[in-house]
C-alpha cells in the first residue's frame, strides 16, 4: 500500500513542477515582452542617428566641391555660398529625433539647389512647382535634398545638354505628395549602385517615422527618371 501510495505521489509531483515550470516560463515571456517595449523606442532613434549620419559626409563632400568650384571663378558668388552652406550646415547638425516643417525642407533643398545651380550653370534648369505645397506639414529632415543631388549626380551630370529637373508637392486630402523628375541616362556604371542605396536610405526613415503609412516608388517614364514620396499629412499643430 506504502508503495502505491509513493507512485501515485510521484504524477502529482511532477505535474506540480510541470505547471510551475508553465507559469515561470509565462512570467519570464512577459518580462522579456515588456523590456522589448522599453528599449524599443531608444533602438528606433539609434537606428534613426545612424541613417542619419550615413547622408552627411556625401552631402559634405559635394558642396564643398561646389564651393571650391566656385572661388576661382567668383569669390563674391562662394562667398555667398559659403554663407548658405553655413545655414545647411546649420540644418544638417540640428536635433534629427523630431520632424521637421515642409517648409523649411523645401528651403534647404532649393539652398541647395543654388548650389549646384552655380557650379553647373545652364547644364541645370530647375522647375519648382509649390504653390500648392503644405508648408505646415511634417516630415523627417533630409528627404528631398539627398533625391535632388541624386537627380543632379545621375540625371543631370551625366548628359551633354540641359537637364531638367522638376520639384512638385502638393497636398491631397489628408496625404502629400512630393515628386522628383530628372532626365534618366540608361549606365552599366556605379552609379546605379550609390542611387539606390540613397534611396533605400530614404525609404527606410520613412518608416521609422511612419510605419506603412509611407510611401516611396521609381519609375522610368520615357528619358524621365521619378521619385515619389507619399505620406501622412500632419502638421505641427496637431
Amino acid at each position: 500500500a506504502a508503495l502505491l501510495a509513493a507512485g501515485a505521489e510521484v504524477p502529482a509531483q511532477i505535474a506540480r513542477t510541470v505547471l510551475i515550470c508553465a507559469f515561470v516560463a509565462a512570467g519570464l515571456l512577459a518580462y522579456f515582452r515588456l523590456l522589448t517595449k522599453a528599449y524599443s523606442p531608444a533602438l528606433a532613434e539609434a537606428r534613426l542617428q545612424a541613417l542619419q549620419a550615413r547622408i552627411r559626409p556625401h552631402f559634405l563632400f559635394n558642396s564643398l566641391n561646389a564651393v571650391l568650384a566656385l572661388i576661382r571663378r567668383d569669390p563674391k558668388r562662394a562667398e555667398r555660398t559659403l554663407e548658405d552652406l553655413a545655414d545647411l550646415f546649420r540644418a544638417l547638425m540640428s536635433d534629427s529625433r523630431s520632424l521637421v516643417r515642409l517648409a523649411d525642407e523645401i528651403s534647404l533643398v532649393e539652398r541647395y539647389a543654388a548650389i549646384e545651380q552655380l557650379r553647373l550653370g545652364e547644364r541645370l534648369r530647375m522647375s519648382w512647382d509649390l504653390d500648392n505645397a503644405p508648408v505646415d506639414a511634417m516630415l523627417p529632415a533630409l528627404v528631398l535634398q539627398p533625391l535632388l543631388e541624386n537627380a543632379v549626380y545621375h540625371g543631370v551630370e551625366p548628359g551633354t545638354g540641359t537637364g531638367d529637373v522638376l520639384v512638385r508637392i502638393v497636398r491631397r486630402g489628408k496625404r502629400v505628395h512630393m515628386l522628383i523628375e530628372n532626365p534618366w541616362h540608361e549606365t552599366g556604371n556605379g552609379h546605379r549602385a550609390g542611387n539606390h542605396m540613397a534611396l533605400d536610405n530614404i525609404r527606410e526613415r520613412l518608416m521609422l517615422y511612419f510605419d506603412d503609412e509611407a510611401r516611396l516608388e521609381t519609375r522610368v517614364e520615357g528619358a524621365r527618371y521619378q521619385v515619389e514620396i507619399d505620406i501622412p499629412y500632419r502638421s505641427e499643430a496637431a
